[in-house]
């Protein structure tokens, strides 16, 4: 495995994000032309970099979203109230082609859990949510998302997304699982 540095912080206005290619051409696209639109602008999502040696190894875009109850199983809702929650939504995800294949997509998401956690102390959150392109799915399942509502449609010329969610209990076991490996 490749050795280097890496860092999270939030984009910021000079970053040049030109050069970046995950292979996606819409999240490369999003990346290299609306993401400091939407954060320095529009104020609707706030992107956050892994900044490599070398430039941005990645990014993961974030907002605040609500979800309702009803749209949980009765296993996840356990005891919400029936009214709109506040969660952490993932809007984009992605890893440039030169980083892909050295888990920092699961370090992106590792991150915005911590989002999510500070979110709940500062704010209020229940979970966190993702609407996943189809070949994202299964890489979320891995991980503990669930799917919310069933894959269907279409968003112009592309496939609606799969809305995936998971609960922030189910984020604080991970994180605890974790702490207590580390400790011993």
């Amino acid at each position: 495995m490749r050795e280097f540095n890496l860092q999270f912080r939030p984009l910021q206005g000079d970053d040049n994000r030109s050069g970046f290619c995950c292979g996606n051409i819409e999240l490369d696209r999003f990346f290299q032309r609306y993401a400091g639109q939407n954060q320095f602008r529009h104020h609707i999502g706030t992107s956050y970099v892994l900044n490599a040696d070398d430039g941005i190894a990645g990014f993961v875009t974030v907002s605040a979203g609500e979800i309702t109850a009803e749209m949980l199983s009765k296993a996840v809702k356990h005891h919400l109230p029936d009214y709109p929650l506040p969660v952490l939504r993932i809007a984009r995800l992605a890893v440039d082609k030169h980083y892909q294949g050295l888990g920092l997509g699961k370090k992106l998401l590792s991150y915005s859990f911590q989002l999510a956690l500070e979110m709940k102390a500062r704010y209020g959150c229940v979970g966190v949510v993702v609407d996943a392109k189809a070949e994202s799915v299964v890489f979320y399942q891995k991980l503990g998302f669930i799917s919310l509502l069933p894959l269907s449609g279409e968003l112009g010329d592309r496939p609606a997304p799969q809305l995936m969610f998971i609960a922030l209990r189910t984020i604080e076991k991970a994180v605890a699982s974790v702490a207590l490996k580390n400790a011993k």
